[in-house]
């Protein structure tokens, strides 16, 4: 700052001295000299204002440092929330510290905190391989879902040799959509208050997991096979249908083919679902060497590969049998979801009182559809 106020003074005494000059003179500035005036004076006022911005930084500096924040007031919201969701549970009043609000609750139900929300939708998703790899919408009323078509069996936009000259065929294909609605869902979960009154049992996870899985359950077998015409459709009704050889058996050609099935380019994602049975069959496939189909790989979650690709599990595929559709194979991206109305979870308190339990209820509203056909295919039991 010093050299500042120096250069401030020395451009002053100029100012004084160019005025002095044209007073003894008797005439007024040159055309130059006004110029170097107005000049000497805009950086008078620029070094005036930056000697004032540091006196300003200084006794800003001056300021005794805030005190650390105690280890309560470090809390992130998410362990805020989480507190208090696990007192409010258990019946406890939270004890507040600063910054930090209890849960309103009226009639005996209160609606979970956003970030324990979001943890039971992490966790479903986590449980749900088909729900973890579709498309996931959030808009509200009908999405629809833009797809390209032939115009009809014998018109669509080709690409072929041409000569100078000789003009082009004119032809087109036509633009489709797949609506996505809403249907209401919704999972209701009862959780004894002795396995919650237990110091042994952190609440929040034990209640997180429970609805998570009832959620996953239920999302699992609608994605995968749905529930009729008047419901969300799951990615076996693909229209893209591999019908085995052998009537009531699956062979290796058979896979072959289902796995050919899908474009080249989608089988970089794709993997194979079925039930556990199922699995045990195929896990009976050999090769023409006498080595099992089906390798261990113990690089990957659940530790089979299948021509390749990683084996998922799931109860809600058909089994073995006639015309039923008992292996999925694809990238689950070919389906869409929904959610109209995103997952809301409720604490229900008083009303199983009686029974010496909680009740934590999950609605939503949601809906899926195959989008695109050249990701997914299913294959179809001989029935004779």
């Amino acid at each position: 700052m010093k050299k500042l106020i120096e250069r401030r003074a020395g451009l002053v005494v100029l100012l004084n001295s160019m005025l002095e000059a044209v007073k003894t003179e008797n005439r007024a500035f040159t055309e130059e000299e006004a110029k170097k005036f107005d000049e000497t004076e805009a950086e008078i006022r620029q070094l005036d204002a930056t000697i004032k911005a540091e006196e300003r930084a200084k006794g800003i500096a001056d300021l005794p440092a805030p005190q650390a924040a105690s280890k309560a007031e470090q809390l992130t919201q998410e362990q805020i929330e989480e507190r208090a969701f696990a007192d409010f549970i258990g019946g406890k009043i939270t004890e507040m510290r600063a910054g930090e609000q209890n849960i309103d609750w009226t009639n005996g139900a209160s609606t979970v905190p956003t970030t324990i929300a979001k943890r039971i939708i992490d966790a479903a998703v986590d449980m749900c391989p088909i729900l973890a790899g579709a498309e996931v919408y959030h808009e509200k009323g009908t999405l629809k879902i833009p797809k390209w078509t032939k115009a009809n069996s014998t018109h669509d936009v080709t690409v072929a040799y041409a000569t100078e000259f000789t003009p082009l065929t004119a032809d087109s294909g036509k633009f489709t959509s797949v609506d996505l609605g809403g249907y209401l869902a919704g999972a209701l979960v009862l959780i004894g208050k002795s396995v919650i009154n237990s110091s042994a049992i952190n609440v929040t996870n034990f209640v997180i997991n429970k609805i998570a899985e009832k959620v996953a359950q239920f999302l699992e077998q609608e994605l995968l096979k749905g529930s009729g015409s008047s419901a969300a459709q799951g990615a076996t009704k693909t229209s893209n249908v591999v019908t085995t050889g052998t009537a009531l058996a699956i062979g290796l050609d058979d896979l072959i083919a289902l796995q050919a099935a899908v474009k080249q380019k989608y089988q970089k994602n794709s993997c194979w679902t079925m039930t556990s049975n199922t699995f045990t069959a195929l896990k009976q496939l050999k090769d023409g060497d006498n080595r099992p189909l089906i390798q261990p790989d113990v690089t990957a979650e659940f530790p089979f590969r299948l021509l390749g690709k990683p084996v998922h599990l799931s109860d809600n595929m058909d089994e073995i049998g006639g015309n039923k559709l008992a292996v999925l194979y694809g990238d689950y991206s070919g389906l869409s979801v929904n959610f109209r109305e995103d997952i809301g979870i409720e604490v229900l308190r008083e009303a199983y009182h009686t029974q010496h339990a909680i009740g934590i209820d999950a609605w939503f509203e949601f809906d899926s559809k195959v989008t695109d056909e050249q990701k997914l295919a299913v294959l179809k039991i001989k029935a004779s």
